[in-house]
């Protein structure tokens, strides 16, 4: 599922407030941590991962990561937060037409 670049602009409007929801620690990317993003997005459909370190080439490979593992869409990155949105089985975002 592709998003078009207005529901794009309408996530990124909802995400804004939000705070992150999943921190990647030391261990960087586990099976741990991928379960958590997993119940995040089931539970709020449009979360929010911070992804610590100062190696940008090491940063955007685990973002890609957690956007493939997850097979949610990749909204934004600002930074080292990551904004992630997948619909849940009974989605609560109503996203506008493409």
């Amino acid at each position: 599922m592709a998003l078009s670049n207005k529901q794009k602009q309408f996530l990124k409007s909802k995400a804004h407030d939000l705070k992150p929801v999943v921190l990647l620690g030391g261990n960087g990317l586990t099976e741990g941590v991928l379960a958590e993003i997993e119940q995040a997005l089931d539970h709020h459909e449009l979360i929010k991962v911070k992804v610590p370190g100062e190696d940008r080439e090491q940063k955007v490979l685990v973002m890609d990561a957690i956007v493939r593992e997850s097979k949610a869409e990749k909204v934004q990155v600002i930074g080292k937060t990551l904004v992630l949105y997948r619909p849940a089985n009974e989605p609560k975002l109503q996203l506008p037409k493409a």
